[in-house]
């Protein structure tokens, strides 16, 4: 075979090689795309890692807000979550555990705790003042023994996905106890004369010690 017949048959064999591969990335793009995840903070310090965390607010951007995250603790000893501070937010993060009383959050010794969506401990601002749909806000969680742990979480608003984590999740409305129906209704509390049970227990009978007086005895 000559030079130029051998040149030929590795070109068509580079192509050959290569056409699929560039195929497969033009055409998976789109799809890729459209399966990407926005890219959550993340952060180790010691035995603690912070990973998947954003500030989501409402989906009009307005109103209150939470900080997620879920926080893994690889130590020996459980930690306690005392604080959170996002940088430009008006207002103070409050944080409440999922028995709902407000304070600190324990993450366990070899555990994690995700904060946000139903049944979680949250991080909720009462406002969004000062926090802007798509910007990356740096954000410092206080550890009893670790200390701060600082990252960029974005703010995204509770759509999609992120709507299970959203404030509007931790609204839980009360129940009056007024307002619950009777066990049982009011128009079967008395029945009619002539279904009440008579002194004998058994329904729509009369009672067996009473008898009819003399005066109600027909006459034969």
């Amino acid at each position: 075979m000559s030079r130029s017949l051998r040149r030929g048959a590795v070109a068509a064999v580079l192509a050959l090689t290569v056409a699929p591969f560039a195929a497969a990335c033009g055409a998976g793009s789109d799809s890729q795309t459209l399966q990407v995840q926005p890219n959550s903070a993340a952060t180790s310090v010691g035995n603690l890692k912070v990973q998947n965390a954003f500030i989501i607010t409402e989906p009009n951007g307005t109103g209150p807000a939470t900080v997620t995250a879920r926080i893994f603790n690889n130590g020996s000893s459980p930690e306690q979550l005392t604080g959170i501070t996002v940088e430009g937010a008006a207002q103070q993060v409050k944080l409440t555990g999922a028995d709902g009383k407000s304070g600190s959050i324990t993450i366990p010794a070899n555990g994690s705790v995700t904060l946000g969506g139903s049944g979680n401990p949250t991080a909720m601002l009462s406002s969004s003042q000062g926090i802007v749909l798509g910007n990356f806000q740096s954000t410092v969680f206080n550890f009893s023994s670790t200390g701060q742990v600082t990252l960029s979480p974005q703010v995204t608003p509770a759509t999609h996905y992120f709507q299970p984590f959203g404030p509007g999740v931790e609204v839980t409305p009360s129940t009056p106890a007024s307002g619950a129906p009777s066990a049982h209704p009011s128009g079967s509390a008395s029945a009619p004369a002539s279904a009440k049970p008579g002194t004998s227990g058994k329904p729509g009978t009369p009672g067996e010690s009473v008898s009819p007086s003399a005066s109600e005895t027909p006459l034969r």
